[in-house]
C-alpha cells in the first residue's frame, strides 16, 4: 500500500511539473520557446545553420542577444577546429522529457556542417526558479580519435548598451595571510570592454559565481558546476553594446574516441530584480531546489557536532570515549575523529596503539550514545612511507602539496581511482562510519605524468571530473546513506559542482570567532546557509564564543570537552539548545546581511526570514565603544505582528514588521565581545 501511496505522489509531482511547463517548438522556424511561468528562454537554429539564444528573462525584463552578433551557447574546440556562434549546424533530433527534482528539460541534437562532430545541448527549466541551466555534450562520430583542446561552460552574450553593471563577486578562503577569506568583491564593470576575472575552482581565489546589477537593479546571475579551475570573465563593451560572459576550462586537452562523448559542466544563469541579497536568494534556493545532495536529516541538520582537533592528533580511545559521553551529554549529534585516528595518511587502517579495542568497538560506542559517527579522510594524499606508495610509487601527481608531510595522488590516474574507492567503502564498512569529513590541500591535483590513464595535458579537467568528483561519486553510489564534508584545508572548492555530492561545506578553517564569521557573511551570498559550516576552536563558554558560530551550517566544537568546568557545560548545553531552536529556520530562510562585513572595532549582523513567518538575526559586537545596535530586521511582512524576544536580554516585545523594519529594536551589547540573537515570530 506504502509503495501505491508514493508512486502516486511521483506521478502527480511530475503531473504538476508538466503542468507548470510551456516548452513550444516551431518547426517551420526551428525555433524553441521554454517557460516556467517565472522564466523564459528562446533559442533557434537559423535558416542559415547558426544556433543562438534569442533571449531569456523575467516577464518584461527579458535580455535580449546583440543585433549585430551571435549568443551561441556553444562554445569549443576539436583539435584546431573552433565551434562558435559562426559554426554551421543542422537538426538531427529534439525532444523535451522531465527530469528529477521537478524540472524539464528540452534536448536539442544538432550536427556540425564540418567535422564530424554532433553535439546534445539540454536546455533546462526547474518549477518556481529564474534560472535556465544549460549542458552541452559534444560527441565524436568519426572513425578516429580527436580531443577537446577548450571548451566554453557559459558562452552568452547580451545587448545592454545603457547603464553601467555593478558586479559581485566572493571570494574563497586560503591558508595564506591573503584577503581571500570569503571578502565580497563590488566594482563596476568597464564599459570599454576590459574583463572581470573570476578565477574559481579548487585551490582558486573566488568561488564559481557572479552576480551583476544597473542601476534600476535588474539583475543577472552566473555559476558553473565545475571544481576544476577556470578563468571566467564578464565584460561590458559599450562601443559593441554587449554584456558577454565565458567560463572556459582551464587547459584542456581531452581524449575522444570515436563513438565517445565529451560532457561540458552545466553553467547556469539566473534572472532577479533587487539588491545582492535577492541575487544570492535566488541562487541558494535553485541549489537546494535542482542541484544540491538533500540534507541527511531534514529535523536536525544541520547538525550539532564535536570534531578531535583540539587534540591534534595526540588523543587515544579512553580520551575520545570520555570525551564522547560529555558530548552526547551537551546534545552533540555527530561525533567526528579527526586527522590521527590511521595508522599514517594514506594507510586508512585504525592505529592498534590508540584502539586497542578496535575502531569500530569506538564507533559502536558514539553510536549507543545517539551520535552519528565520522572520521577524517583525505583520498589525495598518503605519506611517503605508506604502504600503497612503497608499491606504486608513480601513483604520485607531478606536484604534491605535502599535506602534513605527504604527497598527493593522482586521483585521474585510473588504478589510484579504484584503490581509493575500495579504501574508503572498505573504511566506512569497517568502522560504521556515518560521516566523511574529506580534507586536503587541494582536491584537483596537477599532473603533468605520460605514465599515466589521462591525458597528461588534461589534468585540470580530468583531475576534477575523473578524479575527486568520480571517486566521491562512486563511493556515494556504493554507500549512499554516508554523508560528506567538503573540506580542502578550509573553504575552498566553493563551486556549483562540490554542493551536488557534498552536504556541507567547511568555510574558515578554525580562525576563530571573527574569521568565522567573516567566513560565513560571504559564503551566504551564492550558496544556501547549511553550506557554511565552522569549526570552534574556543571553549564554549560565553555568548561570543558560542553565538558567533551558529549561523549557518554544521556547528563543530572543537575543544577539549573533558578539561571544560561544570558552569561552563551547563552554558554550553543552554546555547547549543539555541543553536537547536534556530537551524531549521536558518537553512531554509532567505539571508540578509544587515550591516557591512564583519571587522574589528565594529558591530555586524546577519538576519535569516523564514517565510515572511519567522526572524532569526545574530548581532555580534567586535570591540569598539557601542554597547547597543539598533537592530533593522528585512524581509517581514509590513502589517503583521511579531513577538521579539532575545537569547539573552528578558525583554519580550510586540512589533509589527514595519516597525522592526524603519524603528528597529535596540539591542543590548555591553561587553567589547559579546553577541545577542534576536528572534521574532508571528503573533
Amino acid at each position: 500500500m506504502i509503495k501505491v501511496f508514493l508512486t502516486l505522489l511521483a506521478l502527480i509531482s511530475i503531473s504538476q511539473a508538466e503542468q507548470a511547463f510551456k516548452y513550444d517548438y516551431d518547426q517551420s522556424q526551428n525555433r524553441w520557446t521554454l517557460a516556467n511561468g517565472v522564466v523564459s528562454a528562446v533559442v533557434e537554429l537559423t535558416p542559415a545553420g547558426i544556433f543562438q539564444l534569442v533571449q531569456a528573462g523575467l516577464p518584461g525584463k527579458l535580455w535580449q542577444a546583440p543585433a549585430n552578433s551571435v549568443s551561441s551557447p556553444l562554445r569549443f574546440s576539436v583539435d584546431n577546429q573552433t565551434f562558435d556562434g559562426s559554426t554551421q549546424y543542422s537538426l538531427v533530433e529534439q525532444h523535451t522529457e522531465t527530469t528529477s527534482r521537478n524540472g524539464m528539460r528540452q534536448v536539442i541534437l544538432l550536427q556540425a556542417a564540418s567535422g564530424a562532430i554532433q553535439v546534445q545541448v539540454n536546455f533546462d527549466l526547474f518549477v518556481g526558479q529564474p534560472v535556465v541551466r544549460i549542458r552541452s555534450v559534444i560527441k565524436n562520430i568519426s572513425s578516429s580519435p580527436v580531443a577537446i583542446t577548450s571548451a566554453d561552460m557559459l558562452p552568452l552574450t547580451f545587448s545592454e548598451a545603457g547603464s553601467p553593471f555593478r558586479a559581485f563577486v566572493v571570494n574563497q578562503w586560503v591558508i595564506a595571510s591573503r584577503d581571500l577569506d570569503f571578502q565580497t568583491t563590488q566594482s563596476t564593470l568597464n564599459s570599454d570592454g576590459t574583463p572581470l576575472t573570476i578565477n574559481s575552482g579548487a585551490h582558486g581565489n573566488q568561488v564559481s559565481w557572479v552576480a551583476l546589477r544597473d542601476s534600476a537593479n535588474r539583475g543577472i546571475f552566473a555559476g558553473w558546476e565545475f571544481n576544476g579551475r577556470s578563468g571566467a570573465t564578464v565584460r561590458q563593451s559599450e562601443a559593441e553594446a554587449q554584456l558577454a560572459f565565458s567560463v572556459p576550462i582551464d587547459s584542456l586537452h581531452h581524449p575522444v574516441p570515436p563513438g565517445g562523448s565529451f560532457y561540458v559542466p552545466a553553467g547556469f544563469i539566473g534572472f532577479y530584480q533587487g539588491d545582492w541579497d535577492e541575487a544570492g536568494y535566488r541562487t541558494q534556493r535553485f541549489v537546494e531546489a535542482a542541484l544540491a545532495k538533500p540534507a541527511p536529516d531534514l529535523q536536525r541538520f544541520p547538525y550539532m557536532s564535536w570534531d578531535s582537533w583540539g587534540f591534534q592528533e595526540q588523543f587515544d580511545e579512553t580520551i575520545l570515549r570520555r570525551n564522547a559521553q560529555i558530548a552526547a551529554d551537551l546534545g552533540v549529534e555527530l561525533l567526528i575523529v579527526d586527522l590521527g585516528w590511521a595508522k599514517q595518511i594514506g594507510d586508512w587502517h585504525a592505529d592498534p596503539a590508540k584502539f586497542p579495542n578496535g575502531l569500530k568497538a569506538f564507533a559502536d560506542y558514539v553510536h549507543a550514545l545517539g551520535m552519528k559517527f565520522g572520521v577524517h579522510l583525505t583520498p589525495a594524499e598518503a605519506s611517503p612511507n605508506s604502504p600503497i606508495l612503497q608499491v606504486n610509487p608513480d601513483w604520485t601527481s607531478s606536484e604534491s602539496d605535502h599535506y602534513f608531510g605527504s604527497l598527493s595522488l593522482c586521483l585521474a590516474h585510473a588504478p589510484v581511482k579504484n584503490w581509493v574507492v575500495n579504501e574508503i567503502v572498505r573504511v566506512i564498512d569497517e568502522y560504521s562510519v556515518d560521516w566523511i569529513l574529506q580534507d586536503g590541500e587541494n582536491m584537483v591535483k596537477t599532473c603533468n605524468k605520460t605514465t599515466h590513464t589521462h591525458d597528461a595535458a588534461d589534468s585540470n579537467y580530468a583531475n576534477s571530473v575523473e578524479g575527486i568528483d568520480s571517486v566521491v561519486e562512486e563511493v556515494l553510489r556504493q554507500r549512499p546513506d554516508v554523508s560528506w564534508e567538503n573540506c580542502e584545508n578550509g573553504g575552498n572548492m566553493m563551486t556549483f559542482k562540490m554542493v551536488q555530492n557534498y552536504v556541507t561545506s567547511i568555510t574558515n578553517d578554525a580562525s576563530g570567532a571573527l574569521g568565522s564569521r567573516q567566513g560565513v557573511f560571504g559564503a551566504t551570498y551564492p550558496f544556501p546557509p547549511r553550506f557554511a559550516d565552522r569549526y570552534s576552536p574556543e571553549v564554549p563558554s560565553s555568548t561570543y564564543n558560542t553565538q558567533s558560530y551558529m549561523f549557518g551550517g554544521p556547528w563543530h566544537l572543537m575543544n577539549q570537552l573533558d578539561q571544560m568546568t561544570s558552569d561552563q557545560l551547563s552554558f554550553a548545553s543552554w546555547e547549543i539548545g539555541a543553536y537547536k531552536q534556530s537551524r531549521g529556520d536558518i537553512r531554509e530562510g532567505k539571508v540578509f546581511h544587515l550591516t557591512a562585513a564583519p571587522g574589528p572595532g565594529r558591530i555586524d549582523a546577519i538576519e535569516s526570514v523564514y517565510l515572511g513567518l519567522n526572524a532569526v538575526s545574530i548581532v555580534t559586537r567586535e570591540g569598539g565603544t557601542a554597547d547597543t545596535f539598533l537592530l533593522k530586521l528585512r524581509g517581514l511582512t509590513a502589517a503583521r505582528v511579531y513577538q521579539v524576544h532575545f537569547q539573552n536580554d528578558s525583554r519580550t516585545l510586540s512589533m509589527t514588521g514595519q516597525q522592526l523594519l524603519t524603528d528597529g529594536v535596540l539591542v543590548n551589547l555591553p561587553d567589547p565581545q559579546s553577541s545577542e540573537i534576536v528572534y521574532a515570530a508571528r503573533q
